[in-house]
């Protein structure tokens, strides 16, 4: 297991560093609000990390991935539910979700790309007063983490885990993926133990389901990440009617392109 790493602290300013909440506010205050949130910047290496032994306090919002990519795991009995946090995300990771649990269960924070996150602390909060049209689209992006975990269950309840992988790769792209001329590109690096957590099956499962996905062309390996074609699988419109009609705006583009 990778040792749990100390994370380092800077500052930031917030709405500069995510402009869409700075969108959220009335242009002639956007400036001054640009100027007066500020929080602490923390910066956040590969590997495995705790959030409860950090420089956090549980005394505001939480925390927003300025960049970077983790992957939050819940273990119960061996078996595992992940999911990933990017860009945009809120989180609370000194939360004890075991606590509350009346299972025994394990939770665990693993950092996949070196992140940064702005501490939207007391401090912070404070700020919200001034600019409420925040308070909103914070709340927003944690509903939205809401419907994102919903939906990777519904993946995760289709019977093949080549069907689990198509949709999962699908699903991200709606978010990450990056159309070229032969496809999309998911620019994330995704190892086949990861993929393992995401779509809940065993790794040399998910290893010999990503070779049946490459040998039809669906999903192939590239520098960048991982790269698409054809087009979405028909179940992730059942799964995520949004997210697929985005999808499907970037599967055209890219077919436009050849």
């Amino acid at each position: 297991m990778n040792a749990v790493h100390r994370s380092s602290a800077h500052i930031c300013f917030v709405l500069r560093e995510d402009p869409e909440l700075a969108d959220a506010i009335q242009p002639d205050r956007r400036d001054q609000a640009i100027a007066s949130c500020v929080a602490r910047e923390v910066r956040i290496p590969v590997g495995t990390w705790d959030g409860r032994q950090s420089v956090l306090r549980d005394d505001g919002i939480g925390l927003l991935v300025l960049e970077g990519l983790l992957m939050h795991r819940v273990g119960i009995n061996a078996r595992f539910g992940a999911e990933l946090l990017g860009e945009g995300d809120v989180m609370r990771p000194w939360r004890d979700e075991a606590e509350a649990s009346t299972l025994p269960m394990t939770i665990d924070w693993q950092v996949l790309e070196p992140a940064r996150v702005a501490v939207l602390d007391e401090r912070f909060t404070r700020q919200l007063a001034h600019y409420p049209q925040l308070a909103g689209r914070l709340f927003a992006r944690a509903g939205q983490r809401a419907r994102q975990m919903t939906v990777n269950m519904a993946i995760v309840h289709q019977a093949r885990v080549d069907v689990r992988l198509h949709m999962l790769f699908w699903h991200l792209a709606g978010r990450w993926g990056k159309v070229r001329t032969d496809g999309i590109v998911v620019p994330l690096r995704l190892t086949h133990t990861v993929l393992s957590d995401l779509v809940a099956a065993r790794r040399p499962t998910v290893t010999s389901a990503l070779s049946d996905l490459a040998r039809r062309g669906e999903v192939q390996v590239v520098d960048e990440g991982w790269l698409l074609a054809g087009d979405p699988p028909g179940e992730l419109q059942a799964v995520d009617p949004s997210r697929s009609t985005s999808i499907q705006r970037r599967a055209a583009a890219a077919a436009t392109r050849r």
